[in-house]
């Protein structure tokens, strides 16, 4: 019984001691270890084994990017305005050695130096500059936390300002200067419509007359030249009937009666006065030598 308590308790101490011993490490995760006080190496993923009571593993570290959203910071612009801006640190662990013995509280230290930063960068520029240059800023800061961190074997990735916040009344009349030019777009949009509605009004007035214009002169064209094909078709037949009459060898008597229809015809219009001749029975004996005539 008692050297199955001792076996029992020898079993017990072994399997401590192997569990004590024996260290996996996971993926994307990295042991550094002490040996008597001093760094001995590190450990990246797979298994390993410390010697008891001599190595320790001093930090747990891990190779992940790391994302820290910062408190908002005071900072003061060129122009004298204070707002609070929060910004957020992506960063990776490059080197767990530096990292654990490069400097006293990592995170906080990259938190500081982020708000100093930033605070150097803002007082550089004015208060619509800083609303305006994000990018800017963003590309400025990475650049300095990368560089300022590299003996703490940290990779500083990417900075994001996440929100900036001015005073009150900065907003208040930010808010106003932005309704104000809303109005005055609108206003331009509004004056610019009204310009080229009146623009287009005109235009399809000067067409309407250019067109009325175009069809009275192709319709008064058309009329003269139907007047003239008329015309030249009444004088076409006067022409054809002088011809046979001309043809037809006429007698003075023929020519005669002729003229006197045309007296007749022209007498007939009340506008129209006829001087009667002296020789009235000359007249009279043409026509009754006409009459002759006409009965033969």
């Amino acid at each position: 019984m008692v050297e199955f308590i001792i076996f029992g308790v020898v079993f017990l101490v072994i399997a401590i001691t192997l569990a004590y011993c024996v260290r996996i490490v996971p993926q994307a995760t990295a042991y550094v270890v002490e040996r008597v006080g001093a760094y001995h190496a590190t450990w990246h993923t797979g298994l390993h084994i410390v010697v008891p009571f001599i190595d320790r593993v001093a930090n747990r570290v891990t190779l992940k990017e790391v994302v820290k959203d910062f408190a908002p910071q005071p900072v003061i612009t060129k122009d004298n305005v204070t707002m609070m801006i929060d910004t957020v640190v992506y960063f990776q662990i490059t080197d767990p050695k530096l990292y654990t013995y490069g400097v006293e509280r990592p995170i906080s230290a990259i938190e500081n130096l982020t708000a100093t930063t930033l605070r150097n960068i803002i007082g550089d520029l004015e208060l619509d500059e800083t609303l305006t240059s994000r990018d800017l800023i963003n590309t400025q800061m990475r650049s300095i936390l990368d560089e300022a961190t590299d003996p703490w074997g940290v990779k500083v990735g990417r900075v994001e300002l996440k929100n900036i916040i001015p005073p009150r009344d900065i907003q208040e009349s930010m808010e106003k200067q932005m309704r104000a030019e809303r109005e005055r777009r609108e206003k331009i949009l509004q004056a610019e419509g009204e310009k080229r509605a009146a623009i287009l009004t005109a235009e399809g007035a000067k067409e309407a007359t250019i067109l009325r214009a175009i069809a009275e002169k192709e319709a008064t064209i058309a009329k003269a030249e139907g007047e003239a094909a008329a015309l030249e078709r009444v004088y076409q037949a006067q022409a054809r009937g002088i011809e046979l009459i001309n043809q037809s060898n006429p007698t003075n008597a023929f020519i005669t009666l002729k003229g006197y229809e045309a007296l007749e015809k022209i007498g007939a219009s009340s506008s129209t006065k006829l001087i009667i001749p002296s020789q009235l029975q000359d007249i009279s004996a043409t026509v009754a030598a006409l009459s002759e005539v006409i009965k033969k």
